[in-house]
């Protein structure tokens, strides 16, 4: 799909400064434990599969058709893995610059054939979890928390509410 809609119009008044959006991101398991992969169009890397958040959506909601849209694969979002927001802005080629606020879900395909759907991908697959090819930074990351059984993802470098100074 690419640019969404909304996002084209905020584009039309404020240029390419810095956006700070909402982003989702989706490790999708088939039944045979094996990960859902896109080959970006973008930059040309194999990462997981990921969009942004249309006004009222919710993340599920998000990660469900942003791997539809991308792969043809229907998915049920089973669990936040982790919530993250971007450490650095990311510029587009045509100098737009954002910074997301990642949350990423684990999902479960349930139906369709990977295959590319869209414009975003180049090459879609499933792979094996010990036999990945070169990810994007972020996404062995992501691939590794959806792995576990542990609880949501936070990153440890933010004070808790109580280290902070005036405390409560």
């Amino acid at each position: 799909m690419g640019i969404p809609d909304f996002i084209r119009r905020i584009r039309a008044s404020a240029g390419t400064q810095l956006l700070f959006l909402p982003g989702v991101s989706a490790v999708v398991f088939n039944a045979d434990g094996r990960v859902l992969l896109a080959r970006r169009a973008d930059t040309g890397g194999w990462s997981i599969i990921g969009g942004i958040s249309e006004p009222g959506e919710q993340p599920a909601a998000t990660a469900i058709r942003e791997v539809y849209e991308e792969t043809a694969v229907s998915c049920v979002a089973e669990r936040v893995v982790l919530v993250h927001a971007t450490s650095r802005p990311f510029v587009y080629p045509n100098g737009d610059e954002c910074q997301f606020m990642d949350i990423c879900l684990r999902c479960r395909a349930v139906g369709g054939d990977a295959r590319v759907n869209d414009e975003e991908s180049l090459d879609v697959g499933w792979f094996p979890v010990d036999a990945l090819p070169k990810l994007e930074g972020f996404a062995d990351f992501r691939i590794k928390q959806a792995l576990t059984d542990g609880p949501t993802w936070f990153d440890p470098s933010v004070p808790r509410a109580g280290d902070r100074a005036g405390g409560a």
